[in-house]
C-alpha cells in the first residue's frame, strides 16, 4: 500500500520544477473560485481576501501541518491524513486540489476516506499554489 505512495511522491518530486512555476497573479484571480468557502486572513486578524467560512483559513497553509487550524471541525479523510503526518507543501496541495478525495484515497491508503471539499479545480492549481504562498506568512513566500 506505500508503494503507490512512493511512487506518487517520487514522480511529484520529478516534476517539482512545474509546481514552482505557479504565476501568483495568475493564483489570486484563479482564487475567486475558492473564495465561496476560503477566507485568507492574517495571524493578526488583517483580512487579504475575505470569503467563505465553510473551509479553513488559507492563510499559511503551505508548510503548515494538515488538520491544524484552530476552530475548524475537520472532516475523517483529512484527520486521517493528519494523524498519518501531512504537511502540505506545494506539491501535495496542487494534487489535492484537483481531486481532494482521491489525494485522501492515495495518502492514507483507505478507500472508504472522504473528503469535505467537493470542488476540484482542474486547471490553475500551481497558480493558486504559488498566490497562497505569495500571501502568506513571510517564510512561506516564494523567490522571484
Amino acid at each position: 500500500m506505500k508503494f503507490p505512495i512512493t511512487a506518487s511522491l517520487a514522480m511529484i518530486a520529478l516534476s517539482a520544477p512545474a509546481f514552482a512555476e505557479g504565476d501568483a497573479a495568475k493564483g489570486e484571480r484563479e482564487f475567486n473560485k475558492c473564495k465561496a468557502c476560503h477566507m485568507i486572513q492574517a495571524d493578526d486578524g488583517t483580512d487579504i481576501v475575505k470569503g467563505g467560512r465553510t473551509g479553513p483559513n488559507l492563510y499559511g497553509i503551505v508548510g503548515r501541518e494538515a488538520g491544524t487550524q484552530e476552530d475548524f471541525r475537520y472532516g475523517t479523510g483529512l484527520q486521517a491524513a493528519a494523524e498519518e503526518g501531512l504537511v502540505w507543501d506545494a506539491e501535495n496541495l496542487v494534487t489535492y486540489v484537483q481531486d481532494p478525495r482521491a489525494f485522501l484515497i492515495e495518502y492514507t491508503g483507505d478507500s472508504s476516506v472522504r473528503s469535505n471539499m467537493s470542488f476540484k479545480l482542474a486547471r490553475g492549481a500551481e497558480d493558486v499554489i504559488a498566490y497562497l504562498a505569495s500571501v502568506g506568512p513571510e517564510e512561506t513566500k516564494t523567490a522571484d
